[in-house]
């Protein structure tokens, strides 16, 4: 059996590279720009590696929604196991791409599409067959770690280290899927998914964004409050459903994310059995990444052929989960679930009662009405 790659980016680039060293033959990659180093292996034409009958594992780094949901789609219904990094696309066809799968007996597989080079979604995944997961969590995007850690550490500005971050390569030119939380949102339902058995939708996962925190945040929460703040997924199953949604959270300084630096990723799992299980390495990059594609790829080559399982309904509602929360806001508002607040300037420094999830993010739109440079922070016990 032999592996073709779609996409000859950053992620498709390491995996060629690794499975090649390692002596695993890639015998096609689909790209339609030039590349001399592939020689006869580079196409443009996708109906070449779907009519190739050597070829049974299609490998998908492109990114994106389309063409990487044709490609995968045609893929599988033509019998041929796929693997991918594309937490875009698992993300939002989650159940199509599983259903199909499962029709056509082949493999569908996506360890690299949360946690980069972390074995986070294989480890999630082994673990649930013989016991029972009620939560997942963790800091699942390197650049918010990276302007977190540098903000705590130096007392530099978010705009300064964002910029930092940007010439690093770490973010984007335009940052918003990780200062916004999208990504970390994709890679928490996915993770969710897995963990839950179910359907997690993007739409589901309710997110603050990182993007309104200051310096005076970090100030307050170090100097006054004595904590620490990380961007977090979380994941949680209760007796009335799943919650899911990404916040900045306030943690004490000797808790394990609390001291994951620069661009690392730190995800973990909680389970009756186990207990807490906790992932740390890098979250992203050309050789991370790859290589956990490539793990995919191996794992289906040396023949595990495990069919793709089938979600059950899962209730998914943030109504059921509480916690504290910090808020810092200039707006003149006084809710009956504030349990502090202290003026400092023209701001306030605010930490709730216990409020649901839901209920806050609810609220937040109306604070945000009032000061769009609010910030919010769920408070971990």
């Amino acid at each position: 059996m032999k592996t073709a790659i779609l996409g000859f980016g950053v992620v498709g680039s390491g995996a060629f590279e690794v499975l090649e060293s390692y002596g695993y033959e890639v015998k096609r990659v689909l790209d339609i720009r030039p590349h001399d180093e592939l020689g006869d292996k580079l196409t443009s034409n996708y109906d070449e590696i779907l009519n190739d009958k050597e070829i049974g594992v299609v490998a998908e780094a492109i990114g994106g929604l389309e063409p990487a949901h044709t490609f995968v789609v045609k893929a599988l219904k033509a019998g041929k196991h796929v693997v991918s990094s594309n937490k875009h696309l698992i993300c939002t066809y989650y159940e199509e791409l599983h259903k199909l799968a499962r029709e056509n007996g082949v493999t569908l597989r996506f360890t690299s599409s949360a946690g980069g080079g972390i074995p986070w979604l294989y480890n999630l995944r082994r673990s649930t067959r013989c016991d029972e997961i009620y939560k997942v969590m963790g800091i699942m995007n390197g650049t918010t770690n990276f302007i977190l850690d540098a903000m705590i550490s130096d007392g530099r500005d978010f705009d300064d280290v964002l910029k930092e971050a940007q010439r690093l390569g770490y973010a984007e030119a335009n940052p918003s899927a990780d200062i916004d939380g999208l990504d970390t949102a994709r890679k928490t339902a996915i993770s969710s998914s897995i963990a839950f058995n179910t359907i997690i939708k993007e739409e589901n996962v309710q997110i603050f964004s990182l993007r309104f925190i200051k310096k005076t945040d970090i100030d307050y929460i170090t100097g006054k409050l004595n904590k620490t703040v990380r961007y977090l997924g979380f994941g949680t199953k209760g007796e009335n459903g799943v919650s899911a949604f990404v916040e900045p959270a306030l943690l004490d300084a000797n808790a394990l994310e609390s001291n994951v630096t620069k661009n690392n990723n730190m995800i973990s799992l909680f389970g009756k059995s186990v207990g807490r299980l906790s992932f740390f390495g890098q979250g992203a990059g050309k050789y991370p990444t790859g290589s956990s594609l490539a793990q995919d790829v191996i794992d289906i080559l040396n023949g595990s052929h495990e069919l793709s399982f089938d979600p059950s309904d899962v209730k998914v509602s943030n109504d059921a989960l509480e916690r504290a929360y910090y808020i810092r806001t200039n707006a003149d508002v006084n809710y009956d679930f504030f349990d502090k607040v202290d003026v400092i300037g023209d701001s306030k420094y605010i930490i709730t009662k216990k409020i649901t999830v839901s209920k806050m993010h609810e609220m937040a739109k109306d604070i945000y009405a009032l000061d769009d440079s609010a910030f919010f922070a769920g408070i971990e016990e």
